[in-house]
């Protein structure tokens, strides 16, 4: 594992992509281990590999299983028994997006109003939902970058400019002078940066007291809103995927894809049965 890992950073692969990928290949561990009595990640048995996609299914989502099998499978080449590797699902692309997953502006504006005495979850609320950025990008915001309103983010080998707008921009310098912070604005107590889990877990408090579904709150599902209501304002798909640091198009496009309501809603403007 510590030698895949080396692998891993020498591919310049991000610290959150290899921490995934970790946690996957533990995640196989533990299941072979407990339910085939193959712990070792060395040379894992076909069947084994099978089995456990097997029980991803049953388990998981198809995306969320396809993800764990994309770690298992790197993993596999690593150790070049690329022959061992087993085929992901297939999943046909949705047309719409289950309403019961999709944040709306009003439940964000009530998500905010319930974090208003824990000023700094309500900042990195704002933040996430007012630049686009992902949550492990949090780490590039400083005061020298808030006070210039712009920072640069480096993530899979690709380094863009993220704006700041105003609004933001003035409640995020009063942050910093209330708090005297000279480096990165969301730290911990120790000055590390905030992880993704403590941001995650405290956004889920927040959920009864903003009457939400808690499936509707997490970190990246504010980026989704902030791609949902610039892409409906500008329509233009390439420099939203500029402004969110994707590769490619078809990533950005799942991030607008409607909700099944409004799906039907244009389906029935159409008239086309008489």
């Amino acid at each position: 594992m510590e030698k895949y890992i080396t692998y891993l950073k020498e591919q310049e692969k991000s610290e959150a992509t290899i921490e995934k990928y970790v946690r996957d290949l533990n995640r196989f561990k533990e299941y072979a281990a407990k339910c085939v009595g193959d712990g070792a990640l060395d040379i894992p048995k076909k069947e084994t590999l099978i089995a456990y996609k097997n029980h991803l299914a049953e388990n998981y989502s198809l995306v969320s299983a396809n993800s764990m099998l994309a770690s298992l499978n790197s993993y596999l080449s690593f150790i070049g028994r690329g022959d061992l590797k087993v085929k992901q699902f297939k999943i046909q692309k949705k047309t719409y997006r289950s309403e019961e997953k999709e944040l709306t502006k009003a439940e964000y504006k009530r998500l905010i109003k319930a974090a208003k005495e824990n000023k700094r979850l309500d900042l990195i609320i704002r933040t996430i939902c007012g630049t686009g950025i992902r949550v492990s990008e949090l780490k590039y915001i400083d005061a020298e970058s808030v006070r210039q309103g712009e920072f640069t983010v480096t993530c899979k080998n690709k380094t863009r400019t993220v704006f700041i707008v105003k609004e933001l921009q003035k409640k995020l310098l009063k942050y910093i002078q209330d708090n005297d912070i000279k480096g990165t604005v969301f730290v911990t107590k120790t000055g590390k940066p905030v992880d993704r889990i403590s941001i995650w877990r405290d956004m889920k408090k927040l959920c009864q007291k903003a009457e939400v579904n808690p499936k509707k709150v997490f970190p990246h599902n504010l980026r989704h809103l902030f791609a949902r209501t610039f892409y409906g304002i500008e329509k233009d798909i390439a420099k939203l995927a500029d402004i969110l640091g994707h590769s490619s198009i078809d990533t950005t496009r799942i991030y607008i894809i409607t909700t099944g309501a409004e799906h039907r809603r244009r389906m029935e403007n159409m008239h086309l049965v008489m």
